[in-house]
């Protein structure tokens, strides 16, 4: 191969899952110094497709491509550190002692800490290290987010772009791939495609390929009609089969549908807030709370109200999900005093997935009543049927939780979370595993959410699109909030981290605010969702406005039908009424856009 060769490529592999097709033909390559991020929902195969390219396992058909002396590292989702200390650990793949513990004190790791006691977050960051003390020429990132606080994140950003190799990233964090990408992959209809910019551009590019393909299928349905019409006429006048035309009518039938079976399919949530709680949720005053001589909580007083969505965040170990224990009552404070609201209905999804038991099933999960029925929000129904609202086959629900994907278990959780009403709903790391659609459609039901919201994130961008207020801990007892997401909470306290850090650490965090600052910005999801329903709205708003003031030029309909003609001059009120109020926000939506872009 040529000097200018990828590093890596495949070439028209085709894999099957059973009797169904994952890969149809996909083609990739992998170039020197490119880093790049796989995109596909659950169950697209992009872990499997990481596994292919590293070799780990084998397509059914298909060739593969590799630059003689390619040297890869590979992060997986979860990974299971050995031996006795972690350096042990980390230069076992080859990695030269001096590199690998640099990697480890980078990543905040002590290289001879015991591997047997290690939390999420430091495996994550051990396996990192491990896998750039190795200077690899392509390494593989499945998933390197989960359970790295906002500081590891970018962490690993500043080492990403210092690195010289290429890279393939899987993972649903969105800030992090617009700051590290410089090319998408994107498995879609059992293909690859290829975008050869930033992530910040796939979201439009992705709406573009999938109206294309609408149009596509649309054209394809039509000739399926033509073609069916054309067929049966002709049987009918000849009496005779034309058997090429029948087999190219069950020809484009085929495809037709293998199309449309093979198109992503969202999960069907639901949220249902049920009935309203009081206004005050809960309230904490001059809290402390420590544990083991080490105080992560010191005199802290907030008060959350109906409708709030507040975000805690902080670094790992900072107490961020003591806080929630707190405020449900689950743990008592060590001082202070701790009021929770009335007529409360919570539903909790904490971090470590800890409600789900790994021996059992997922039929046990959802209903372990052990019937075929669950409750969901006052209704039976089927459990496989609303087992497939959240994307499991029927054939998974006799299966037990342990071999369930990371994305999976967080998918039950949700599913059976979601099943009842709820006016309190407590989120911890709820974005880790979960694909891009499907973040999508959490981030819209949240945003409808008419309850309260606690999120507990990493996920800056999933932070700035939902939350109103932004409670952060710093784990050494420090406590503030201010209003708005995370860039809010930075923006107006740049140096709240950094007590206790080292000068480096202090200027990557004052380095973060600055982009911040000048990074280009945008609506939240919810305010663009809602210019969005206003540009629909104004138009049937003054439709309806036309028709109403048409009925009352009618001058016999007052003498008529006094009746209607209150009813029908309430009702001009009240469109004219909403008209007003909906263009006025609409200005306002429209002006803080600009602001934003600086349009």
């Amino acid at each position: 191969m040529n000097a200018k060769a990828p590093l890596l490529a495949l070439k028209d592999i085709r894999l099957m899952d059973g009797q169904t097709p994952l890969f149809d033909g996909v083609d990739i390559a992998l170039d020197r110094g490119v880093r790049a991020c796989l995109v596909g929902r659950n169950g697209a195969g992009k872990s499997t497709l990481m596994r292919l390219l590293a070799g780990l396992i084998e397509a059914d058909s298909g060739e593969r491509y590799v630059t003689q002396g390619t040297r890869f590292a590979f992060v997986l989702q979860e990974p299971e550190p050995k031996g006795i200390t972690i350096l042990d650990w980390t230069i076992s793949g080859g990695a030269e002692s001096y590199l690998a513990e640099a990697e480890l004190y980078a990543f905040g790791i002590d290289p001879q800490g015991p591997t047997t006691s290690m939390s999420g977050g430091e495996k994550r960051r051990a396996a990192l290290a491990k896998a750039f003390a190795e200077e690899p020429d392509l390494i593989f990132l499945d998933e390197p987010t989960n359970h790295l606080d906002i500081f590891a994140i970018q962490t690993l950003e500043d080492r990403l772009k210092s690195f010289r190799g290429a890279a393939l990233i899987v993972s649903h964090d969105r800030t992090f791939l617009e700051r590290v990408t410089e090319r998408c992959y994107w498995l879609y209809d059992r293909r690859m495609l290829r975008l050869d910019a930033n992530y910040s551009g796939f979201d439009e590019w992705r709406d573009k390929v999938e109206a294309e393909t609408a149009e596509s299928l649309r054209r394809l349905e039509k000739a399926i009609e033509r073609e069916t019409y054309t067929f049966y006429r002709s049987i009918t006048a000849q009496r005779t089969r034309n058997e090429g035309r029948a087999a190219r009518l069950n020809a484009m039938r085929s495809d037709f549908a293998d199309r449309i079976k093979a198109m992503d399919k969202p999960m069907d949530m639901v949220l249902d807030s049920g009935g309203v709680s009081g206004k005050l949720v809960a309230e904490l005053k001059h809290v402390s709370k420590g544990f083991e001589g080490r105080t992560l909580i010191k005199d802290l007083s907030t008060r959350i109200l109906r409708g709030d969505r507040l975000a805690i965040v902080g670094p790992n170990g900072a107490g961020k999900s003591t806080l929630v224990k707190l405020l449900l009552g689950q743990i008592p404070a060590d001082a202070g005093e701790i009021r929770l609201g009335s007529k409360l209905d919570v539903a909790y999804l904490d971090q470590g997935r800890d409600a789900l038991k790994g021996d059992e099933t997922l039929w046990d999960v959802l209903a372990n009543s052990g019937s075929d029925s669950i409750m969901v929000r006052g209704e039976p129904r089927h459990v496989a049927a609303y087992a497939k609202d959240f994307l499991f086959r029927e054939k998974q629900l006799r299966q037990p939780v342990k071999s369930l994907s990371g994305g999976e278990r967080n998918r039950l959780q949700l599913a059976r979370a979601l099943a009842k009403a709820t006016n309190l709903l407590v989120l911890d790391e709820p974005t880790n595993d979960l694909d891009m659609d499907t973040l999508d459609l959490l981030e819209d039901m949240l945003a409808d959410y008419d309850g309260t919201l606690i999120l507990v994130s990493h996920d800056r961008d999933f932070i700035d699109r939902l939350a109103t207020s932004t409670l952060a801990l710093d784990g050494n007892g420090r406590t503030a909030e201010t209003p708005g997401g995370w860039q809010d909470f930075i923006r107006q306290n740049p140096d709240f981290f950094n007590r206790g850090a080292t000068p480096k650490e202090i200027a990557a965090t004052k380095a973060a605010a600055v982009q911040i600052k000048t990074a280009p910005k945008k609506l939240s999801y919810k305010d663009q969702k809602r210019l969005e329903d206003l540009e629909k709205l104004m138009p049937q708003w003054q439709g309806e406005i036309a028709r109403l003031e048409k009925v009352l030029e009618d001058a016999t309909l007052y003498s008529r039908d006094p009746k209607a003609f209150d009813a029908t001059m309430k009702k001009l009120e009240k469109l004219r009424h909403d008209l007003d109020t909906g263009e006025t926000e609409w200005l306002e939506l429209e002006d803080k856009k600009a602001a934003l872009t600086g349009q």
